[in-house]
């Protein structure tokens, strides 16, 4: 039985639509939140590790009057893998770039976890855009955050997945035990209801990857590069919102990834972890209208 969204109701006053756009040679799903009105501020925004477009509907939900257009990166999802390509960092950043040129040049660009690393290493490479956003940014290595022994565990995990018979491999990769470790291991809430909808959220959409080769490539590049290889040379004005309990990037750590910026603003939000899109996507919100210098959503 699935858990209810908190923030349905919001969600729920926001025009949503379906598109498709070939970018790299192949075919990406993605939809479009807000009005039609091409005068409307855009955001392309780029979800983490294994999640796809839903991940950061939540902040989506606090933005009505921001066009937002949140694809689903190739390899989960609804869209398909880059035929015969590694699914590594270049692959990323190549299609970021050719996406956002194809459906929405110039739009501020919004990246989470995985997705920061993806997003700053296009603006670096010549992507355009007026602002960069990044939630819980990956600002550190990961085998050096405050749980790098899970991190390590999880390589071995990935690892195994990709040695196993495919069969066995993948059933492990999409076992809904491990899913719900990884969901349990996140989760800073105290709030049972809240905690419920995390859980359903990591069940539903966790496991969307089209193969394992893809996740594997996709996690050998999420823990081999981080945002700092690139924050000297983004000229864009960047906001970084991080939270006071990641454990995947430690605050001080985003402190110092700040600074590496030429021009950054970075924002602390407190008693949250790595799941800032699922149980503080107001704050979130909040400090994207600022950045954007939008008026603030009627209620929270």
């Amino acid at each position: 039985m699935s858990a209810a969204s908190p923030y349905a109701a919001r969600l729920g006053k926001i025009p949503i639509e379906r598109r498709e756009v070939e970018a790299l040679g192949s075919v990406t799903a993605y939809w479009v939140y807000g009005p039609a009105d091409e005068e409307a501020p855009t955001v392309i925004s780029v979800h983490g590790f294994r999640g796809d477009h839903h991940g950061l509907e939540p902040v989506i939900a606090y933005l009505p009057g921001v066009r937002v257009i949140s694809p689903d990166l190739p390899g989960f999802g609804e869209t398909p893998p880059i035929p015969g390509r590694d699914h590594d960092l270049g692959l990323y950043s190549g299609w970021l770039t050719a996406f956002a040129r194809a459906v929405a040049p110039d739009a501020v660009i919004l990246g989470h976890s995985f997705g920061s690393i993806v997003s700053s290493a296009a603006v670096a490479g010549g992507l355009r855009t007026p602002r960069l956003i990044l939630i819980n940014p990956i600002g550190a290595p990961a085998l050096e955050g405050p749980k790098g022994v899970l991190t390590r565990l999880a390589v071995l995990y990935y690892g195994l997945g990709a040695r196993l018979p495919q069969r066995i491999g993948t059933a492990l990769l999409r076992h809904p035990f491990i899913v719900r470790i990884m969901s349990i291991a996140m989760a800073k809430t105290r709030d049972p209801a809240l905690r419920r909808f995390v859980h359903d959220q990591h069940d539903r959409y966790f496991s969307r990857f089209s193969d394992r080769d893809v996740l594997h490539d996709a996690f050998v590049t999420s823990v081999s590069h981080d945002v700092r290889a690139f924050a000297g040379v983004i000229d864009a004005p960047t906001l970084l919102i991080a939270a006071q309990r990641d454990d995947i990037t430690p605050i001080e750590a985003e402190r110092r990834l700040a600074r590496m910026f030429p021009d950054a603003e970075l924002v602390e939000i407190a008693e949250v972890g790595h799941l800032i899109h699922y149980e503080t996507p107001a704050e979130a919100a909040g400090a994207v209208r600022r950045f954007l210098r939008l008026p603030f959503a009627p209620g929270r």
